[in-house]
């Protein structure tokens, strides 16, 4: 994803030397699917075939659907975002792409199935560099794509979190993406210590009890599973070395407080291609103020210790009448001032003691 999305921002900013983009093909994108929150247009919205004006939580034992202001949540699937990239890349004749695995980065350019391809830039989004900062937490899940006799889910709302699922192995809610009344994707996140196995049977179970109990279907079939485990990690990732920038996931993308990098990947691939337009290289990017990792790293310590208390911070989050506010946040958009206000729901004392440990830390 993070390839293909630097690819097409690359030709609208009217790059004009080669690019290359290797896949080996071993993720199909026809398995994946991205979703994601933005307030303005994107380059490749285009790709998004489902878009979403409102969310519907459940936290802190009440139900609730809440507008979500100026933003759009989206679902982007991966033929339809490779599709729209080759839109922009296809007329280009300096843009191809290569079958092929990469085993690893040179002096010069990269190792593509054994050969030598020489490269003035590296974007690598699969190897990452030598030393990662360690995790501070793990984001467990496992999803079913279930169809269900009964029409039991909201086509037009997804549910963006149910804490209404056992909470014993870790902090964990429920995720519903519907594609209509009969189909949706039903998936259990976990938040959890670093080298916490995944208790797949634990995860099953939640799955069964919250589509039979909670969501009413009685009569449904699995059509397909997926499960991964993320590592989360406040700290910065190390992203520059020489010739090469890591992109994606691997270059610290991915948000430590929610797990969700499509839209931060957007942004990204917009930034390296106008620092290359403007300067010759791709390293003036934007840097996010160090109090977003801070607020990331003491959720993620406090919940790996006191499960219960994500669904606190949540339903502090989401308290308001839009989810604009949260999302706002959870954007790194946000002042001091309206971060203030966020957190006046929350146990002070417990994050306060949290964010002392991990400064002296």
């Amino acid at each position: 994803m993070s390839g293909l999305s630097l690819a097409a921002h690359l030709a609208v900013a009217d790059h004009r030397h080669p690019v290359v983009v290797v896949d080996d093909g071993s993720t199909p994108l026809e398995t994946r699917t991205w979703a994601s929150w933005s307030s303005r247009p994107g380059l490749l919205d285009a790709a998004a075939s489902r878009w979403f004006d409102k969310i519907r939580v459940h936290v802190n034992g009440r139900t609730t659907v809440l507008r979500l202001g100026s933003y759009r949540y989206r679902v982007v699937r991966g033929e339809d975002l490779a599709a729209v990239v080759r839109r922009y890349t296809d007329p280009l004749r300096h843009f191809t792409c290569q079958d092929g695995h990469v085993d690893g980065i040179a002096d010069g350019g990269v190792i593509v199935d054994g050969q030598f391809l020489r490269a003035r830039w590296v974007f690598d989004s699969v190897i990452g560099a030598d030393m990662q900062p360690p995790a501070d937490a793990q984001l467990a899940f496992r999803g079913w794509r279930v169809s269900s006799e009964r029409a039991v889910f909201d086509a037009e709302i997804p549910t963006l979190f149910d804490f209404r699922t056992p909470q014993r192995k870790g902090a964990s809610f429920v995720y519903v993406l519907p594609e209509d009344a009969h189909h949706a994707l039903v998936e259990h996140t976990s938040f959890v210590a670093p080298g916490t196995p995944q208790d797949e049977a634990a995860q099953r179970e939640a799955l069964a009890e919250y589509l039979t109990e909670v969501a009413g279907a009685d009569d449904y079939e699995i059509e397909r599973e997926e499960h991964a485990v993320l590592p989360l990690c406040a700290a910065p990732a190390s992203r520059r070395h020489g010739h090469v920038l890591t992109i994606g996931a691997l270059g610290g993308l991915l948000k430590a407080s929610t797990g969700f990098a499509y839209q931060r990947v957007q942004r990204d691939s917009a930034a390296i291609a106008e620092s290359l337009q403007r300067h010759g290289h791709p390293f003036d990017l934007p840097v996010a103020p160090a109090r977003f990792r801070l607020f990331d790293g003491v959720l993620l310590d406090v919940v790996t210790r006191e499960p219960a208390q994500l669904e606190r911070a949540f339903g502090a989050l989401f308290r308001y009448r839009t989810a604009e506010p949260a999302l706002r946040f959870l954007d790194e958009a946000t002042s001091v001032p309206q971060e203030w206000q966020l957190f006046a729901g929350m146990p002070a004392a417990t994050y306060l003691a949290a964010a002392r440990h991990r400064l002296v830390r």
